[in-house]
C-alpha cells in the first residue's frame, strides 16, 4: 500500500520566494497598495494562484487588517527585568496605538507553547517574546514551536537568536560585556574569577563563553570549580557559596545581579574587603545593585533600548518595509563601589 505524502501549506515566504519578491511586496500586493507596479502585482498573483494560496492573518496584519494588538509573553513579570520589559514594551507600542496582550507562561516548556498558541488565537497582528528561555538551546527541536508561530504572525525574540524567516532577534551583547569586564578584572591583576549562573539558557552560555574566552586571552586557565550554577536568590546564593569548601576567588562576575549580590554578601560574612580584596560584578544594572553595601557594579544590558527598538523595528515591518532579522545592542559596565577599576 502506498504512504500518503503529507502536502506541507504555502505561507507568505514561500511565495515571496517562487515570486522573487519581499515578503512586505507580497504584503502591498494582497492589500492593492499603489506602491507595487502593476507588472510585479501580476507576477506575484500569478503565483498566489497557481500555488492556491490563501493569504493569512500574517500577510494582511502587514497591510491594512491590522488587529492593532501585539501578543507579549514572559515567563514571570514577579521578575524584575521581565517587569521592565513588559513596562517599557507596553509604553512604546502606545505611542503607535497598539494593545498588547500579556501572559505569562512560567518556564515549563509546555506550559510555554501553550501561552504561545493562546495568544496567536487572539489574533494578533505580531508577538514578543521576552527572554531566551523561550528558545531552549538554540536547536531545531526546542524552537519549532516558535518557528511554526512565525508563519502566522512576526515574532520578535528579545535577549536570543534564532534564525527563521519571520523571527526577529532583538538582543544585548551579552557575550562582550562579560568579556570586557573579565578581560579588565585580569588587567588588574585578579586571577581567579567566580563565574555565577541560574540557566543554561542562549544568553546565559553567551555570557559564560565570553568568560571563559577573556580568561583565555588573558593568559588564565578556566577551572570548572570557578563555575556554579546556582538559584538566583540573594540568601541562597549566600549559603550555597558558604557550604563550598576551599573556595577561594578575587573576584565575581554574575550573570544576574541577585546572584552578585549572594556573592557579596557572602565575601562580606567571610570578613574579606570589597573591593580591596574581592571585586564583584552583576549584570541587568537593577534596582538590587543600588541596594547593597558597597553599590553593586553591574553591566547594563540597556532593556530599555532593547524594547524600544524591539517595537520600532515590528512596526517598520507591519508598515511593509525591510527590517533586519538581527539586531545587537552593546551592553555598558556601570561603575559602581564594588570594584576598584
Amino acid at each position: 500500500m502506498q504512504q500518503r505524502k503529507e502536502v506541507r501549506e504555502l505561507n507568505i515566504y514561500d511565495i515571496a520566494k517562487l515570486a522573487g519578491v519581499s515578503i512586505a511586496t507580497v504584503s502591498r500586493v494582497v492589500n492593492d497598495s499603489p506602491k507595487v507596479s502593476e507588472k510585479t502585482k501580476a507576477r506575484v498573483r500569478a503565483v498566489m494562484k497557481e500555488q492556491n494560496y490563501t493569504p493569512n492573518v500574517f500577510a494582511r496584519g502587514l497591510g491594512l487588517n491590522s488587529m492593532q494588538t501585539v501578543g507579549i509573553i514572559c515567563p514571570d513579570v514577579a521578575d524584575a527585568y521581565m517587569a521592565s520589559a513588559v513596562a517599557y514594551l507596553e509604553k512604546r507600542l502606545r505611542c503607535y496605538g497598539y494593545d498588547c496582550i500579556l501572559y505569562c507562561s512560567g518556564y515549563e516548556e509546555k506550559a510555554k507553547k501553550k501561552a504561545v498558541k493562546l495568544i496567536l488565537n487572539k489574533r494578533v497582528d505580531a508577538l514578543i517574546l521576552v527572554g531566551s528561555q523561550y528558545m531552549g538551546d538554540g536547536g531545531e527541536s526546542d524552537t519549532r514551536y516558535i518557528r511554526e508561530a512565525s508563519k502566522e504572525v512576526p515574532v520578535f525574540l528579545i535577549n536570543g537568536y534564532v534564525r527563521c524567516d519571520g523571527i526577529y532577534c532583538v538582543l544585548a551583547d551579552s557575550y562582550q560585556g562579560i568579556y570586557d569586564v573579565v578581560c579588565r578584572l585580569a588587567e588588574q591583576g585578579r586571577k581567579r574569577i567566580l563565574f555565577l549562573y541560574d540557566s543554561n539558557s542562549y544568553s546565559a552560555l553567551e555570557k559564560m563563553h565570553g568568560y571563559e574566552d577573556a580568561l583565555r586571552d588573558n593568559g588564565l586557565q578556566v577551572d570548572e570549580s570557578l563555575k556554579i550554577y546556582v538559584k538566583n536568590k540573594i540568601q541562597q546564593v549566600r549559603d550555597y557559596l558558604m557550604a563550598q569548601e576551599d573556595l577561594v576567588f578575587d573576584a565575581a562576575v554574575a550573570t544576574e545581579d541577585g546572584l552578585a549580590v549572594g556573592a557579596l554578601k557572602y565575601v562580606r560574612q567571610k570578613g574579606c574587603a570589597v573591593p580591596e580584596e574581592v571585586n564583584i560584578i552583576g549584570y541587568n544594572n537593577s534596582e538590587l545593585a543600588v541596594c547593597c553595601e558597597p553599590e553593586l557594579s553591574s553591566v547594563d544590558s540597556r532593556g530599555e533600548v532593547l524594547c524600544k527598538t524591539a517595537v520600532d523595528t515590528m512596526m517598520t515591518l507591519l508598515n511593509g518595509e525591510h527590517v533586519k532579522h538581527k539586531i545587537v545592542v552593546p551592553c555598558r559596565l556601570v561603575k559602581r563601589r564594588s570594584t576598584n577599576l
